[in-house]
């Protein structure tokens, strides 16, 4: 069976993430990049891409690309992902999804039109912890799972502007609401919420408090308290205020309770990952994610995260900025 064809639009952080691991998928052949940044095409180009483009629409005239990544900015998802669909290829689209519940089953409707499979970018269901929590409740390790506390937290947007030392700035749409569809929940809550959903089902109920330590226009930090139609009730904590970067989930069932976490690797022992292996440890869970994209579009499976799933995230994280709470 020949290689999936795979094309790239984006190169900013989790960009780059994917282009080296792309040049490094066994089943799968980079064919071409896309980027408004001239230095990042240049780049590239010096890892061995052959083709690249400024303009993501001549990049989709290519018939060997079979697939497209798309690590675009929230607001440029549903454009580029009806273009993409347009054009026949399948979807890896970065979470989430869209802006909001509209857009995002806007997003589900072109793929579904063109036929064309759609996946969405959780990475963190594919970190083995996590992914042994849930076979531990549905086992029955674990008894019924009355609460779950889920925690990620960092320095959100602010942890990658550095490049060899040079700061950079903060993109400006990472802090516009109309960009976005919001700040800490949407950025790093819809990873719990799409964990939480997997383990437990729909949610019944949501209440957010919203928090804004940088007075900015979207929240910074969160806390959400939902209850799962399947009976444990989920304690969801996100932020970007902590240069200690974190993800924990914890469940307490009526048998035995289970945590597991996961933290950034020694910088010193991933950058010696990078120039060796072109991989981190951390970054891991972004090539099982892809390796499983590929396999999907390779064989004509449908990918999970879905399109419908992330859909669904969003219609959560929706209700939870409807139902905030005020505390003083």
């Amino acid at each position: 069976m020949k290689k999936a064809g795979i094309g790239l639009i984006g190169l900013g952080y989790i960009g780059k993430v994917h282009l080296r691991h792309c040049l490094n998928l066994d089943s799968a052949k980079l064919v071409a990049v896309s980027d408004v940044s001239k230095k990042a095409l240049i780049n590239a180009k010096k890892m061995g891409v052959k083709n690249t483009f400024n303009d993501y629409h001549q990049l989709l005239k290519d018939s060997s690309i079979d697939a497209v990544l798309i690590a675009l900015p929230t607001h440029l998802h549903a454009s580029c992902a009806e273009s993409v669909a347009e054009a026949g290829k399948d979807i890896f689209v970065e979470k989430p999804l869209a802006r909001n519940v509209i857009e995002g089953g806007e997003i589900v409707s072109i793929a579904r039109r063109n036929g064309v499979k759609l996946m969405v970018g959780y990475d963190t269901r594919f970190f083995s912890p996590f992914r042994y929590l849930k076979e531990q409740i549905q086992n029955g390790t674990l008894g019924d799972v009355q609460i779950a506390y889920g925690t990620n937290v960092g320095a959100g947007p602010f942890f990658h502007r550095a490049e060899l030392s040079i700061p950079r700035p903060v993109p400006n749409w990472w802090f516009q609401k109309e960009l976005t569809g919001g700040g800490a929940l949407m950025d790093l809550g819809s990873h719990v919420v799409n964990l939480f959903r997997w383990y437990f089902g729909e949610v019944t109920g949501i209440r957010s408090y919203l928090g804004y330590r940088y007075n900015l226009d979207v929240e910074d930090h969160a806390t959400c308290i939902a209850k799962f139609a399947s009976g444990p009730v989920g304690v969801i904590n996100v932020g970007w205020f902590s240069q200690e970067s974190q993800k924990k989930i914890e469940l307490l069932g009526t048998v035995k309770h289970a945590l597991a976490y996961r933290t950034p690797e020694n910088r010193i022992l991933a950058a010696i990952k990078l120039l060796t292996t072109k991989s981190t440890q951390y970054e891991s869970t972004y090539l099982r994610e892809l390796q499983h994209f590929v396999h999907c579009v390779r064989h004509g499976l449908q990918p999970s995260p879905s399109g419908n799933d992330a859909l669904k995230d969003l219609e959560t994280i929706s209700l939870a900025y409807k139902n905030k709470i005020s505390l003083k």
